[in-house]
């Protein structure tokens, strides 16, 4: 097992929101951003965090977007389409999505609106 499994959301969420906003994007973006891949409204998310909710089970209580297979690219180096754990390969579609959002993607684009 990943350690990133047992890692709590809420000790890398931080480091999502300093990435953005160091390009000028806002907390609200990367919200919606979290909400598009996970289901998660602004209160649900909140809780996650206030609980200290480990990815893993983060992941397991998300309901994924069915339009995640549109998300493609290289985060660390590795092509996210072609991640073969589940749930690493959820993990890394945020990462990817954040990545996005940092470099300026139009949020449209980020949604795969």
């Amino acid at each position: 097992m990943h350690r990133i499994f047992t890692t709590s959301v809420a000790s890398v969420y931080p480091h999502y929101l300093t990435k953005v906003e160091k390009k000028g994007r806002h907390k609200a973006e990367l919200d919606r951003v979290i909400e598009w891949l996970t289901g998660f409204d602004e209160q649900a998310l909140q809780r996650h965090l206030d609980a200290g909710t480990t990815f893993a089970d983060f992941f397991a209580d998300a309901e994924i977007n069915p339009n995640v297979a549109l998300v493609t690219g290289v985060v660390c180096g590795i092509r996210v389409e072609d991640i073969e754990d589940p749930l690493m390969q959820k993990i890394r579609y945020l990462d990817k999505l954040v990545d996005e959002l940092a470099k300026g993607k139009a949020m449209e684009k980020v949604l795969r609106g």
